[in-house]
């Protein structure tokens, strides 16, 4: 008997490319739910990749005023730092419906797709939703509190407003909390069938 290819990180991965198809023996409800869930996750993804273009100017100009012209700026570091951690925050619920998240793979590839289900679904109701909703309250608290007192960041001299880049995490804290429901149903189907709906 042949033995079936082992199954690498980049085909974990791989298998979440069929967005908006759903097997036809999923529950019209949950198909339903995945593929509007995963739409939204991709939509949010793209718009947070855009955030790559303001880092891309500001460190342009950063390195053209200081080393051609002698003329730091106060501002390049900070909007550089706010952007990307709003794009990493902001995209992460796209990372996790691509299945790219850092997980240990060298185990779990090994085992059946029933397997792979069950132990996703346990572990996304054991952990993965109550430490995101804790981080939802906690990050929308500091961020709300940073918004209504007008907190400027005392770390350089630019001194810019916090609340504004406070408010992309717990908004991405949210967006991950919505596609992990997306990633829970399909661990059940899994669990179920033998098999990933997106496979």
């Amino acid at each position: 008997m042949a033995k079936a290819p082992e199954m690498t990180d980049e085909m974990i991965a791989g298998r979440r490319q069929a967005l908006g198809r759903m097997p036809d023996d999923m529950p019209a409800w949950m198909a339903r739910t995945i593929i509007c869930i995963d739409r939204l996750s991709v939509w949010v993804g793209r718009i947070a990749s855009w955030m790559v273009i303001p880092i891309i100017f500001a460190m342009i100009y950063e390195v053209v005023a200081r080393y051609a012209f002698t003329a730091p700026t106060i501002w390049a570091f900070d909007i550089s730092r706010m952007f990307y951690g709003a794009m990493f925050v902001l995209g992460a619920a796209y990372g996790l419906s691509r299945g790219v998240h850092i997980r240990s793979d060298f185990l779990y590839r090994d085992w059946s797709v029933r397997t792979q289900g069950r132990v996703d679904a346990t572990l996304y109701v054991l952990f993965f939703f109550p430490s995101m909703i804790l981080l939802l309250w906690v990050s929308f608290d500091w961020a709300w509190t940073s918004l209504i007192r007008g907190e400027r960041g005392m770390d350089t001299a630019f001194a810019p407003l916090l609340g504004p880049v406070r408010s992309a995490l717990p908004i991405g804290v949210l967006l991950l909390v919505v596609q992990g429901v997306s990633e829970l149903l399909k661990s059940i189907y899994a669990a179920r069938t033998g098999r990933w709906p997106d496979a």
